[in-house]
């Protein structure tokens, strides 16, 4: 069983800058592959980035240079630093992961980029 919370979402004006954050309830966090996607209204969901449990990252075309992500095995926890936000990444935001059996997903958290 695999629980993830995600939390930090906002509104923000163009420009500016967030913290997303996922809590995970999952043994052995540090050996699975953790990303951020996101689905805006009328559009698929999209992977937005994911890091390794060796801490590699991959990010989407859309978001290279603006955001990061990046993992605390001691708190179980996955982040995405978001800067320079513009309106076309407004959306609901959720973190992900996968076993060998199924993919789990977080309730989402929203991001408003707006002025």
């Amino acid at each position: 069983q695999v629980q993830l919370v995600e939390s930090g979402g906002g509104l923000v004006q163009p420009g500016g800058s967030l913290r997303l954050s996922c809590a995970a309830s999952v043994t052995f966090f540090s050996a699975y592959v953790m990303a951020w996607y996101r689905q805006a209204p009328g559009k698929e969901r999209e992977l937005v980035a994911f890091i390794s449990p060796g801490g590699l990252t991959t990010y989407a075309d859309s978001v290279k240079g603006r955001f990061t992500i990046s993992r605390d095995n001691a708190k179980n926890a996955v982040y995405l630093q978001m800067n320079s936000l513009k309106p076309d990444d407004t959306a609901v935001y959720y973190c992900n992961t996968n076993t060998a059996t199924r993919t789990y997903w977080g309730q989402g958290t929203q991001v408003t980029v707006s002025s």
